[in-house]
């Protein structure tokens, strides 16, 4: 629809779900309502954890900055699953939700995708940080929730002596499900590289520097995808692509030069719109022909 058509008829209705207080600024949000405003769009924030909000109503929603889910997961599963029920929801909600727990990282790999080796430990098991990185020829290794955003909860630890590691591990997996990883040093020469997929293609990427519990990130110009990364990004989303509205696979090279899938973002991943005005273009323009 032209623009023309679209400032001759009553506006499009569109809420974007964030959370209220953000743990940290949203630098799309801004940029994405005016994008939007233009485009006849009548678009408004509201957090999904909001009592007063009529999530009945068959009000189309985009997902963004749900940064606070996982403190609740259960909450915001059932939030999910009720703003799907009553209107279109993107990304929908069989994606989201098998994208909450990063044990999707076990079944990329058996699918053949190359990821970051990553061990599961399930809540309440304790099987000792120490003896499983020696089991695997791990040193230096990254401890993280399974369910987790941002840097929350997200420790490296070094050749860490083995009672502070087992303790660390005893401690997380008291309360959740929690990944150990090998570190990859190329993250801090390559980086840590974030493939942006909007609406049917990779629109650019970002180089993240390394980022820990209470760390703050720190993010690159944008970038153009080398034909190794457009090739493993493409392979990750591969079920995926023709459900997606937005999704981001962050990936870096291993010891062995080969690049891996460090993770798969579909629920509220930053898109570092300000990063490159074609992908802001590009996902408004999606919103608007999914809004019909």
């Amino acid at each position: 629809m032209t623009q023309a058509g679209l400032t001759h008829r009553a506006a499009a209705a569109l809420r974007i779900a964030t959370c209220r207080p953000l743990p940290e600024p949203d630098v799309d949000e801004e940029l994405l309502l005016e994008a939007l405003r233009v485009r006849g769009v009548s678009a408004r924030m509201a957090a999904w954890h909001d009592s007063q909000e009529a999530w009945d109503e068959p009000v189309p929603t985009l997902v963004r900055s749900t940064w606070d889910y996982i403190h609740d997961v259960e909450a915001f599963a059932h939030w999910i699953r009720r703003a799907a029920r009553a209107a279109p929801l993107w990304n929908p909600a069989a994606v989201m939700l098998g994208n909450l727990h990063k044990a999707y990282l076990l079944e990329l790999a058996g699918r053949g995708v190359p990821v970051v080796p990553t061990e599961l430990v399930e809540r309440g098991a304790n099987p000792g940080l120490a003896r499983l990185c020696q089991a695997r020829g791990w040193r230096d290794v990254v401890v993280k929730p399974a369910i987790g955003a941002g840097s929350f909860e997200t420790h490296l630890l070094r050749g860490a002596d083995a009672g502070a590691a087992d303790s660390l591990l005893a401690r997380l997996a008291a309360a959740r499900d929690v990944l150990v990883q090998p570190y990859l040093p190329a993250v801090e020469t390559h980086g840590e590289r974030a493939l942006v997929w909007i609406d049917g293609g990779f629109t650019h990427s970002v180089r993240k520097s390394p980022r820990f519990a209470d760390g703050i990130e720190q993010v690159s110009a944008a970038l153009p995808l080398t034909e190794a990364e457009q090739r493993l990004g493409a392979a990750a989303l591969e079920p995926l692509q023709d459900q997606l509205l937005y999704g981001r696979v962050d990936v870096a090279p291993g010891p062995d030069g080969v690049l891996r899938v460090m993770e798969l973002e579909l629920v509220e991943p930053s898109l570092f719109l300000a990063q490159e005005p074609l992908a802001l273009q590009r996902l408004a323009d999606g919103i608007v022909r999914r809004l019909g």
